[in-house]
């Protein structure tokens, strides 16, 4: 009934083997569609899903980070923004406790 199938990725352009474990993994679990992504690319997508940014984990971490001095502990952290000196920069602990406070 099933037959092992080599499929296209529509995100790498790669070859990948649909096999026929797959295809009965698919049909029980009621997928009607054959998968459009290699394991990699279904890799990349899923853990971007995760994240919750929607930006693919292999590109996240580019973001340039700027040195900066907490204002309420004193120590040196990096901030994704640019500090411009009006306003006070916390690191991560400081930052969540201030909006603890808040909430």
């Amino acid at each position: 009934m099933y037959e092992n199938k080599v499929l296209i990725c529509k995100d790498c352009g790669n070859t990948f083997d649909f096999t026929v474990r797959d295809q009965m993994f698919y049909a029980e679990k009621g997928f009607e569609n054959e998968p459009q992504r290699c394991r990699d690319c279904r890799g990349v997508r899923k853990t971007a899903r995760a994240n919750g940014n929607g930006i693919p984990s292999s590109t996240a971490g580019l973001r340039e980070m700027f040195d900066a001095v907490c204002a309420q502990c004193g120590t040196a952290t990096t901030v994704p923004f640019k500090p411009r000196g009006d306003r006070p920069v916390y690191c991560r602990s400081c930052y969540q406790s201030q909006n603890a406070v808040r909430v």
